[in-house]
């Protein structure tokens, strides 16, 4: 690392002469890069293949992987495997979550009255040549959403908040007695970097903490940027509402019936296309690690959220209603729920863009290089070996940064949405179980050697998570209170369902529920650019909407403000309670072990005791007595 370092920064009279990057840019040099030590560690048939026997701590593989690549790169695949097996606890209760929602499949109260409402029929989807239709065509999308949207989503809520704060508490223990083990428990990273400018340059100036103005106005600049980013982003939004008005009008009867569903998955397609596109990194070195991936990860959340947003908080929130619909440029209308709800639209965008990212992103990640840089059997002279070496992947300062923003934006999709998709830590567990092995097959045969580098933790990447578990816990509350019906169920239950009078007898509390959701629209109110398909349907006085108004003024009803007080409330209380056990649990679990605490007081006494007997001389003390 210091010579590395000493090749790259020289400083010193003869630099047009030493000076590497000078050697590189008259093409006496193509690059540097360490050679691997297959005597020693035997890559490719040793820490390659037998790290991931077990997708968890192994010590000695860890002990291994820092003497080959370094500490930074052991720190990695120690987290990594930490999370794995987190991850496993979080899977098996999403298991039972989605189970309990399966076996319930044909049995919701709701979704058997959708199935039977073949009478009920609904306001058109679109304004130019749509027709009403029964509330029965949504059957089947009704059931899938009781898959989701159950008593169980609370449960799995508030258990993802306290498994998030617990996992990191519990990798802050596991770190302590990693980098423990390793005597770098108070390595300071500026103390090493400032002993490698002295060694470059004895006579260096140290750099002071000071404060820039325009600094400051940079970082607005770069906020106004990402308002501009997050924008462009929600160009989906508009994509989306043109789509399923084009879907609406196709010759295709089968595209016509499922408009809202293919809009939804093509925006869901597009979304990660997007992601794809815009997710590409720069690979200078800044001055400051931290702020760097601060702002790079701001940038990917935005990227890969801001679909998730609009369609969890305002898709059909914010379309209006029959007869004054919000349009876009005064023609196109805002997209709709399903009767059933929309916390559907949600699990089926968070499930196309996990398996697409997970699936498609990893065979070109992993496919790529075997194919550019596979193995070639012919090493036998040195300058062979040294060209296959070339030819491998280049690695950079942010290399491993690439794996860890991967894997947090991986843990953000496992954690915040959680509450409409369930089954996120099952593929999560089951792509970080190939991904372990993956990453160690890549570093090892498909790159060059990483330049060791010393670290004790995995640096802000900490704090980051820790910001997504507060996210989580506020986004899963506002998905149980205001994406799904959760509490418009528990209203119509307690308030106007017929069990409110306390008979319970021989009746299903939740009867009754699908009309009471839906409101009454009379056609003579269409305004002029709507113009309904002629149908099976004539001579239609009235149509039913999702919504909670008076059939007489439109205006909201008062069964709607019941449920937006209940939802405001069952927030406030949601997140308050799990932010007190997520503080409770980071209390309960220490961040340190006591061993490793005792072992840095031992050695500090020690250190503190050598200190004192090589430099500091006793004076001896003479006692005169006086008669």
């Amino acid at each position: 690392n210091i010579t590395l370092y000493i090749m790259l920064k020289v400083n010193n009279p003869f630099r047009l002469i030493l000076s590497f990057n000078k050697l590189v840019s008259v093409a006496l040099f193509y690059w540097v890069f360490i050679m691997p030590l297959d005597v020693f560690f035997l890559p490719k048939s040793g820490i390659g293949n037998t790290y991931c026997s077990k997708f968890g701590f192994d010590l000695m593989i860890l002990i291994s992987y820092r003497a080959y690549y370094g500490e930074k790169v052991a720190l990695y695949f120690a987290w990594l495997g930490w999370y794995t097996i987190m991850l496993l606890y979080a899977a098996v209760v999403g298991l039972i979550v989605f189970f309990y929602g399966f076996v319930h499949f044909d049995n919701s109260q709701i979704s058997q009255e959708i199935c039977r409402a073949n009478n009920t029929l609904m306001c058109p989807l679109c304004d130019q040549n749509c027709p009403y239709w029964p509330l029965s065509d949504t059957c089947t999308y009704a059931k899938v959403t009781h898959l989701f949207d159950n008593e169980g989503t609370v449960f799995f809520a508030m258990f993802m908040a306290v498994w998030a704060t617990v996992f990191l508490e519990l990798w802050k223990r596991a770190r302590a007695n990693t980098v423990s083990g390793w005597n770098l428990y108070n390595w300071d990273e500026d103390e090493e970097e400032l002993a490698l400018e002295l060694i470059n340059d004895p006579e260096c100036t140290i750099k002071k903490h000071e404060h820039s103005y325009w600094r400051s106005m940079a970082v607005l600049l770069g906020a106004a940027v990402i308002a501009v980013l997050i924008g462009i982003a929600q160009a989906l939004v508009i994509y989306r509402v043109v789509v399923t008005v084009s879907f609406m009008r196709s010759s295709w009867e089968f595209l016509r019936e499922h408009a809202n569903t293919a809009a939804v998955m093509s925006g869901a397609v597009l979304h990660y296309l997007t992601i794809v596109i815009m997710t590409k990194k720069p690979r200078t070195f800044t001055e400051r690690e931290n702020s760097f991936t601060t702002k790079v990860f701001t940038f990917q959340f935005v990227t890969h959220f801001s679909s998730l947003f609009y369609v969890a908080f305002f898709l059909g929130r914010i379309n209006g209603y029959p007869g004054n619909y919000v349009r876009i440029a005064g023609q196109w209308r805002l997209e709709e729920c399903h009767p059933s709800g929309c916390i559907t639209d949600l699990f089926i965008q968070m499930c196309v863009i996990m398996v697409l990212k997970q699936t498609l992103s990893n065979c070109v990640e992993y496919l790529s290089p075997c194919r550019v840089h596979g193995e070639d059997g012919s090493e036998d002279s040195a300058a062979e070996c040294w060209r296959t070496n070339y030819r491998l992947g280049a690695v950079h300062v942010f290399s491993l940064f690439d794996e860890f923003l991967e894997m947090v934006i991986q843990y953000s999709f496992t954690t915040i949405f959680v509450a409409a998709f369930p089954l996120a830590p099952v593929l999560a567990f089951l792509n970080n179980v190939l991904e372990i092995r993956l990453d160690a097959i890549k570093m090892t045969r498909l790159q060059r050697r990483f330049v060791p580098r010393k670290a004790n933790d995995i640096g802000i990447w900490l704090q980051v998570l820790e910001a997504v578990g507060v996210l989580a816990v506020i986004t899963n509350g506002l998905v149980i209170a205001v994406t799904s019906d959760f509490i418009p169920r528990l209203i119509y239950l307690y308030v106007y369902g017929p069990c409110a009078n306390g008979n319970t007898e021989g009746i299903n509390c939740l009867s009754g529920y699908v009309d009471s959701s839906l409101s009454v629209f009379y056609t003579k109110d269409f305004e002029d650019l709507t113009q309904v398909s002629r149908s099976l349907y004539t001579n239609v006085t009235e149509c039913r909407y999702r919504d909670y108004r008076s059939a007489a003024d439109y205006s909201f009803s008062t069964q709607f403000w019941h449920i937006f007080a209940a939802r405001l409330g069952f927030l406030i209380v949601f997140e308050h309670v799990a932010v007190c056990i997520k503080f409770v649990a980071a209390w309960f679990v220490p961040d340190i072990p006591q061993r490793v605490e005792n072992y840095n007081l031992d050695m500090k006494k020690q250190h503190l005791l050598e200190e004192l007997s090589s430099t500091v001389d006793v004076p001896t003390i003479k006692f005169i007595l006086f008669d």
